[in-house]
């Protein structure tokens, strides 16, 4: 039976962390973008985020963040949270699941601990700013 489940590979849509100014702090911040460089528009795209690893010797986790979106036009990318900075040193998780019609995506993100950073970044596609891409 598992033979039959077809699970297709999810090309052209990312997550990425954008360096960008927040009114709130005063700085800039980091946040975590849903990207979607297909011609297709993603629906019902859900996403669960974690952060995990070791600091000082020590194992970290932070609690699971759920976010969901009824729809992610096409060539187009939304904010899915602030990047709070001790995070930055713990892995980043990002499980994404999407439809576009009937067929469901399903794909994990992660960027590395302390992968995160200015000097990471590079020109993103779709939208005219630099950030850095998950793996």
């Amino acid at each position: 039976m598992k033979a039959d489940i077809i699970i297709p590979k999810v090309e052209n849509v990312h997550v990425v962390a954008i360096l960008e100014w927040s009114d709130d702090f005063q700085e800039n911040c980091w946040y975590a973008y849903l990207l979607n460089a297909t011609n297709e528009t993603l629906e019902m795209a859900m996403i669960v985020s974690r952060a995990y690893g070791l600091i000082n010797g020590e194992n970290r986790n932070t609690m699971q963040l759920r976010h969901a979106f009824a729809k992610v036009e096409p060539q187009t990318a939304v904010k899915i949270e602030f990047l709070e900075n001790n995070v930055l040193q713990l892995n980043n998780e990002f499980m994404l699941s999407y439809f576009i019609g009937n067929q469901m995506f399903d794909k994990k993100f992660i960027f590395k601990a302390n992968s995160i950073n200015d000097k990471a970044q590079s020109d993103l596609p779709v939208i005219p700013k630099r950030g850095v891409m998950s793996i």
